[in-house]
């Protein structure tokens, strides 16, 4: 399959989605595929997979699916090892996975806290650590962290938990990508705004408005100044120019993505 990443073997980490429509994970999955990478598709819930695997897989796009738990440093070595397996190879990697909780200091509770850190930062720590030696060995390589912008400005909800591990992704990011940068590898970071993806459904709304989905996308929408939520596959098409031979001076920053909200300053 001809494509930008014609040859190119990549692992997504949270390529499953919490219902119907376009996450993050989905989207850059199957983007990829159209692409030309094989992509060893990873979650923990194997349900979730299903779909995505379908799609790519009905595309003619190559996908092998890994179920991992992304905090877990046994199961990321066996997940990147499971790549080399099928691919022969692991060019890029994306680590996709992350999710918020409400709250600030004193309404979150010290487990959570924990389990926000180790979802949203630990899984990426986890995810460089076990990559970057079968990247150098092979001469070099593309990694993506996904940030948000809750980890640049207050979104609009307290959630203390995420905002700190999102900024510490960005920043752990620029660290690594500096140190490697030698090796070949590049890292950057995408840094999704508010998106309409199967999560709003599925959980935030739960957690901002009452479990009213409509009065929390308009409250969401009324944050943008282009006036529209984007979705995965907005954040999906910056994931494939930062993997790709496209940006090969691009290492060591972040691209945003959320219709000029964090430009705003109200």
């Amino acid at each position: 399959m001809n494509g930008r990443l014609a040859g190119k073997a990549a692992i997504v980490t949270g390529a499953g989605s919490a219902g119907p429509g376009w996450g993050n994970g989905r989207a850059t999955a199957a983007v990829f595929a159209r692409e030309g990478a094989s992509v060893l598709l990873v979650d923990r819930d194997a349900e979730a997979l299903e779909p995505t695997a379908k799609l790519i897989e009905e595309a003619g796009g190559t996908v092998v699916t890994h179920l991992c738990d992304v905090t877990d440093s046994d199961a990321v070595a066996g997940m990147v090892e499971a790549a080399r397996t099928a691919f022969g190879r692991v060019d890029i990697l994306v680590n996709n996975v992350g999710g918020s909780r409400h709250g600030g200091p004193v309404e979150l509770d010290e487990p959570t806290w924990r389990q926000q850190l180790d979802t949203n930062l630990a899984s990426v720590y986890l995810g460089c650590k076990h990559v970057i030696p079968v990247m150098r060995e092979q001469g070099g390589g593309a990694i993506v962290n996904i940030a948000s912008t809750s980890g640049l400005r207050w979104t609009g909800s307290a959630q203390v938990g995420y905002a700190a591990a999102k900024a510490g992704v960005i920043q752990l990011s620029r660290v690594v990508a500096v140190q490697h940068a030698p090796d070949g590898i590049r890292v950057n970071t995408v840094v999704p705004g508010q998106l309409h993806t199967p999560m709003v459904e599925a959980r935030l709304a739960g957690q901002r408005s009452g479990g009213d989905v409509d009065t929390l996308l308009v409250r969401r929408q009324a944050r943008i100044p282009l006036g529209f939520m984007g979705d995965g596959r907005d954040t999906a098409h910056a994931v494939l120019f930062l993997a790709s031979p496209e940006a090969r001076f691009v290492t060591g920053t972040e691209l945003v993505v959320d219709g000029g909200m964090t430009a705003r300053c109200d």
